[in-house]
């Protein structure tokens, strides 16, 4: 299985970027995908997360509102649409794919994941 993530860039507060993750290798429209972050000195977090066909999207609160998820399973691509930018959303954002099929709970942990894509950096300035 391999993802590839792009889309990551500069952009000032308040502005807006779309990360793409294109997978292979897996039945991509049986599996969730997640995107999470990490910024540098801090933990990994979770920031969004849909199911396999593309229902019950789920957001860290702290994106609630201004990030956008979803998915196009004839392209084996998911999306997080990101908007109203700010300088706390700076990190490295990595795809991330569910390790069964039809998983529709634990969205949130790293360990229901099983394979990565490589991170795309995010840096928005002040």
């Amino acid at each position: 299985v391999q993802l590839q993530a792009f889309g990551g860039g500069l952009v000032q507060a308040g502005g807006s970027l779309r990360l793409s993750c294109a997978a292979s290798g897996r039945t991509f429209s049986n599996y969730g995908m997640g995107w999470f972050r990490q910024a540098p000195g801090k933990e990994c977090e979770f920031v969004a997360a849909i199911n396999w066909s593309g229902s019950n999207p789920y957001y860290a609160t702290s994106v609630k509102g201004r990030f956008a998820i979803s998915r196009d399973n004839a392209k084996n691509t998911v999306y997080l649409h990101m908007k109203t930018l700010k300088p706390e959303d700076t990190a490295v954002y990595y795809c991330a794919i569910r390790g069964s099929p039809y998983s529709n709970s634990d969205y949130t942990r790293t360990n229901m994941y099983d394979f990565w894509g490589q991170g795309t950096q995010v840096t928005v300035s002040s």
